[in-house]
């Protein structure tokens, strides 16, 4: 990843003021850039790693595993990066084809149509509550395997629940714990991850260690 002066600037702030770390390199690259992202250090008691998020999540984008995004904001945020690198197909929830329900959202919908035509991929929620109800209700039903779950919507009603639903699903993913989270924080994390990746299947022989 290529930064500009303003950006090295801006992580050295992070760096200078980000206290106790309590992650590996791989993990604080992610965080650090979701902190520099949101100009918020909350969010560095918020994201949180399953075990192997980081090896499956690096492997699975060196696969050119298909990657299923909820809203557009986050397709846009990602896709030039994964396009100078390793190039996966990103889908949008919003632009999958569905019948018209009166009982799920658009987002909702559209994730577990393309869920059911990708069950291995990436899939990055950071905007739709009611996309993560459906992904982690096709993962407690064993519908679907994903490769890694990026999740961080925010939202005050069952928010919170829903994400340790996830965390208990034993599906690789990286997370926002509690209420808090957006868009933005998805893109800094996937983003962060390609770029990791890409470090450690791209480049060279390195390898992505957590």
């Amino acid at each position: 990843m290529e930064w500009h002066i303003t950006e090295a600037q801006g992580l050295g702030v992070v760096d200078r003021e980000f206290g106790d770390r309590e992650f590996s390199p791989a993990e604080y690259h992610i965080v650090r850039q979701v902190v520099y992202e949101t100009a918020d250090f909350e969010y560095k008691n918020l994201i949180r790693f399953s075990e192997t998020a980081l090896q499956e999540g690096a492997a699975a984008l060196a696969a050119r595993t298909t990657i299923v995004v909820d809203v557009p904001m986050v397709q846009v945020g990602i896709t030039p990066n994964i396009m100078d690198t390793f190039a996966n197909p990103v889908y949008c929830s919003m632009d999958a084809l569905t019948r018209p329900q009166k009982e799920k959202t658009r987002a909702a919908w559209g994730i577990e149509t393309l869920a059911r035509r990708y069950p291995e991929g990436i899939f990055v929620i950071g905007q739709s509550q009611t996309a993560l109800t459906a992904l982690v209700e096709l993962i407690e039903a064993e519908a679907i395997r994903p490769a890694l779950v990026v999740s961080t919507p925010a939202g005050f009603t069952g928010m919170d629940v829903l994400k340790e639903r996830l965390n208990d699903s034993r599906v690789p993913h990286i997370r926002s714990a509690g209420r808090k989270g957006s868009a933005v924080v998805a893109v800094a994390v996937i983003n962060s991850l390609v770029d990791l990746a890409w470090q450690a299947y791209g480049q060279d022989n390195s390898i992505v260690t957590a």
